[in-house]
């Protein structure tokens, strides 16, 4: 694990130099930057252009779970890989990429399914969560881990021409399960393997969710806690609405019944939990 930057190098300076010069920035948010460890859900759709942008601003380290092998399916809209890359792990295909974007970075692979024995384990190293998976077994291990153990998520999901980013921040906003307390039935949501989606939507997404990651880290602005964002690619329209902790919450509510991870597969009718195919 690399050291925390203190003193920036005569590269950095030249790199960062349209960060240096933002006072909202300065070499104050960008040591924060590049002290930071964000872990990505997925390098797929969204999880591509949230890595490309997070690595590019100097992110420090930046992990990634991922499992699947890319397939030509991908290319129209996970602009993390090529058509080279085809059959390669992602995560291989991506620290590559993010690599050859900038080589100052470190990146952290792990080419393993997310599942109750090792959610917490990977999500301890990493400081916010960035969740790019597209089925609902991960995104509820991942809520209940990381409300568990205090992380904040950033939560986006995509579906056709419609999308939405808000952010999960255990303490000082509601969770996942408090807009949905339980996994819908298996069959009841398409993901967008069955109902395909706008090439070009994941980016304008997975772009935001960096946003609001980089928020985060900086301590800038006003994240999407409590907000819900939708976009909506068809109208070109974003619209906003708010939400709320509920105290009946099962994790994070005032008196929680859920004090175990759950491996919701059991339950959805899927044969592993994984990020593979994120969107």
């Amino acid at each position: 694990m690399p050291g925390q930057v203190q003193v920036f190098t005569e590269e950095q300076v030249r790199r960062y130099h349209r960060h240096l010069i933002m006072p909202q920035v300065g070499s104050r948010g960008q040591k924060k930057l590049l002290n930071a460890r964000v872990l990505l859900l997925g390098a797929g759709g969204l999880g591509s252009p949230a890595a490309l942008y997070l690595a590019a601003a100097g992110v420090g380290t930046i992990g990634i779970v991922d499992f699947d092998t890319v397939d030509l399916s991908n290319l129209q809209r996970q602009v993390l890989h090529r058509t080279d890359s085809v059959g390669r792990l992602k995560v291989d295909s991506a620290a590559d990429t993010l690599l050859g974007i900038n080589p100052g970075i470190n990146v952290v692979k792990h080419p393993v399914a997310l599942h109750s024995e090792n959610a917490f384990e990977i999500l301890s190293d990493y400081d916010i969560i960035v969740d790019g998976t597209d089925n609902f077994p991960t995104r509820y291990l991942v809520n209940d881990a990381a409300v568990m153990t205090g992380k904040t998520v950033v939560h986006g999901s995509i579906f056709q021409f419609d999308g939405q980013v808000t952010v999960f921040k255990p303490g000082a906003g509601p969770c996942y399960r408090c807009l949905f307390p339980s996994p819908p039935p298996p069959g009841a949501v398409p993901n967008c393997a069955e109902a395909g989606v706008l090439g070009v939507l994941p980016g304008i997404v997975g772009c935001i969710e960096a946003v609001e990651a980089m928020k985060l880290i900086l301590g800038e602005g006003d994240p999407l806690i409590g907000r819900l964002l939708m976009f909506d690619a068809l109208a070109m329209e974003f619209s906003e609405v708010k939400i709320r902790r509920d105290p009946n919450c099962p994790v994070c509510g005032d008196k929680p019944t859920i004090h175990e991870l759950i491996d919701y597969e059991q339950f959805c009718g899927l044969p592993s939990l994984s990020t593979n195919g994120a969107h």
